[in-house]
């Protein structure tokens, strides 16, 4: 495999911010909540909203380019710190089996560090012979998964295995998601405006005409017969006031559930935006209810800490287990 000299300095990055990386478009990286699950028994909303057990969950990414430079984004963006800018090209994308097989080996590799915690008793023995042997799979790490030309055969590929799946895409090839074989699990549809002139402004696509594709996707969701999730993702100051536009989009998709969740002012987002972007807790509930009463969505969960609120036309969310 030969790569550009800015392309390994992008992976030296990759690999000193610990991914895992697996080939040259694949990755895996520890989510704090599967720290935090296992040192401290807490864990991510996926558990408490849909049964997805944080030490048993794998984060990954099939594909780490991406077709947007969203301000809010953690990851670096070409001419961001990198020089020459980045030009990312994948020569050959690995098949589904060999990207499964070492998401697994890349997740123990990362648990092989809690061992001694586990001598000491300060870890829990059987719950950590479960997260050795994980059963979800987060499609969601970093980049755009549905760039990446063996989706429906991924996906497979983990279902074979026993895995659930939350394929998160922002929606960007609607031609891949109605043509896949094999639907996942659960599928989440990021919405990051209301309207095109946010889209254009916040998300810089590398195609104008990503806001048709975004809408195509939008009404393709009705089709799924998984559960499926519009999440938005709410930048204060960029993104939240139009509440007449994101109804009118929900409309056309009439999704399972719908998660408005904060922006998080962390990583590379840091040279874009500010502090001061970052809507609380509170911000983000008032923004639900509001969107409750211009929808026939309802509010039925919410985590505090993560900042996110769970709407849906259900009583309750659908529980899988992991």
């Amino acid at each position: 495999m030969q790569l550009s000299c800015n392309q390994h300095l992008l992976i030296t990055l990759f690999k000193k911010q610990k991914y895992q990386l697996i080939n040259e478009h694949s990755a895996v990286k520890k989510c704090r909540w599967l720290h935090q699950s296992l040192t401290q028994n807490k864990y991510c909303y996926k558990q408490k909203f849909y049964g997805i057990q944080s030490h048993r969950c794998i984060q990954m990414t099939p594909s780490l380019i991406c077709n947007m430079q969203c301000k809010f984004c953690w990851r670096i963006h070409p001419n961001e710190d990198l020089k020459p800018p980045l030009n990312f090209l994948i020569q050959k994308w690995s098949d589904p089996e060999e990207i499964v097989e070492e998401c697994v080996k890349a997740q123990r590799r990362i648990l092989s560090g809690y061992k001694d915690q586990v001598k000491k008793g300060k870890i829990d023995g059987k719950k950590y012979f479960e997260a050795l042997n994980p059963k979800h799979a987060a499609i969601s790490l970093d980049g755009e998964p549905t760039l990446y030309p063996k989706l429906s055969e991924l996906i497979q590929e983990f279902h074979k295995k026993s895995f659930t799946t939350f394929l998160v895409t922002n929606g960007t090839k609607p031609e891949v998601l109605k043509n896949l074989s094999e639907e996942p699990t659960q599928l989440y549809l990021s919405i990051y405006a209301p309207n095109k002139k946010v889209f254009m402004n916040l998300c810089k696509p590398v195609n104008v005409g990503f806001w048709d594709k975004i809408n195509e996707s939008l009404e393709l969701l009705s089709s799924f017969k998984c559960p499926t999730v519009i999440r938005l993702t709410l930048v204060k100051g960029e993104n939240m006031d139009d509440l007449d536009g994101y109804a009118k989009l929900i409309g056309k998709a009439s999704p399972t559930y719908i998660e408005p969740k904060a922006y998080m002012f962390v990583g590379y987002s840091r040279l874009r935006l500010k502090f001061e972007n970052m809507p609380s807790y509170e911000e983000v509930k008032a923004f639900s209810r509001r969107l409750s009463e211009k929808t026939s969505y309802n509010i039925i969960d919410e985590s505090k800490e993560s900042r996110v609120i769970l709407l849906s036309v259900l009583e309750k969310p659908i529980k899988f287990s992991s």
